[in-house]
């Protein structure tokens, strides 16, 4: 690529996600640059599927992609971590009304 074309970006930039195998969750690939969607299809078939490694590929444009970056978490419930969701208090619930039933 020359100096002269280097400065000059005339496409979109579409990012592409790809799915190895069915029924898998698609991940992202990489990106394309295309003057419009046909040739952003093209050009990432010809880069992410023509060796058959992928399934099916999603090409969106890199505007449409958006970021959440804030998570409410209106249960306050993090089921990520083991202490999250807390079974001691449930246990300890359930006991008392074990205890009272029993008395």
């Amino acid at each position: 690529m020359g100096p002269a074309r280097r400065g000059c970006r005339s496409g979109v930039i579409y990012e592409v996600f790809r799915q190895e195998r069915k029924g898998q969750a698609f991940q992202h690939a990489g990106s394309v640059e295309a003057p419009d969607d046909e040739f952003a299809d093209v050009y990432a078939r010809e880069q992410y599927g023509r060796r058959g490694e992928s399934a099916a590929l999603w090409v969106v444009p890199r505007d449409a992609v958006h970021a959440i970056e804030e998570f409410v978490d209106e249960l306050e419930r993090n089921y990520h971590r083991v202490d999250g969701y807390s079974l001691k208090e449930k246990l300890g619930k359930a006991r008392e009304r074990a205890n009272a039933a029993t008395a």
